[in-house]
């Protein structure tokens, strides 16, 4: 009689396509999952509803976070995706005084063929300051690292130029225009370009510091304003 182990079962690349709530330390900026546990950090729910009223994230990636009660039930739906493992939603906080900077998210389009979204906001204070490249960057390589995701995908108004050049700084190669695609804060649909990276792809290159020459990067919608 055989005494052998038999080997494991094949594994299903659905099973490891899952986000697994981690904190991503970038040495100034912190990537903390969003969550219930974030309403606990001082300034948390008021940083929010600072968010939702600013024109930038008001129009390109609306919150539904303008008051205390709203924030909460934000923050109680971004601990759902964690719990399913289909969205990882992360704040981006300064290290030093964990002030809110912006948010980076990445969910599952298609799930078992490994197709997923990023997109990101940022607060005013934070913008020129590279937050947002750095932040995305850091989220892609760790969803295709950890999580098995084959490509990732940034989509964002044709009009919303300085999206396009974090895309850019971030490896996402652009791939045309999807037309009349989203319909943004304002109610109207935008034509969008759609960028994207493969797991394959190789590493960007070294990162030029944003400038405010290149206006604010606010916002690549990855469904982050449900």
């Amino acid at each position: 009689m055989s005494t052998s182990t038999p080997p494991p079962a094949p594994q299903n690349p659905v099973d490891r396509r899952t986000f697994v709530r981690t904190t991503l330390d970038l040495g100034d900026v912190l990537l903390h999952p969003w969550g219930r546990e974030a309403a606990e950090l001082e300034g948390t729910l008021d940083g929010l509803a600072a968010a939702a009223a600013d024109p930038l994230i008001a129009l390109w990636n609306p919150l539904a976070t303008s008051d205390h009660s709203d924030a909460l039930a934000w923050l109680e739906s971004r601990d759902g995706g964690w719990d399913r493992g289909d969205s990882a939603s992360f704040a981006a906080l300064a290290a030093a005084d964990g002030a809110l900077l912006g948010s980076v998210t990445v969910r599952w389009v298609d799930r078992a063929d490994g197709l997923a979204m990023i997109g990101y906001w940022t607060v005013p204070a934070a913008r020129g300051r590279s937050v947002a490249t750095r932040a995305t960057r850091a989220v892609t390589s760790w969803a295709f690292g950890t999580a098995g995701a084959r490509r990732i995908e940034i989509a964002h108004a044709v009009g919303n130029e300085a999206s396009c050049r974090v895309a850019h700084r971030c490896g996402y190669l652009p791939e045309g225009t999807l037309r009349d695609s989203h319909r943004f804060g304002d109610g109207a649909y935008y034509d969008e370009h759609l960028h994207a990276r493969l797991a394959t792809d190789p590493e960007p290159a070294d990162l030029v510091a944003e400038s405010t020459a290149y206006g604010n990067p606010t916002a690549g919608r990855a469904g982050d304003a449900s």
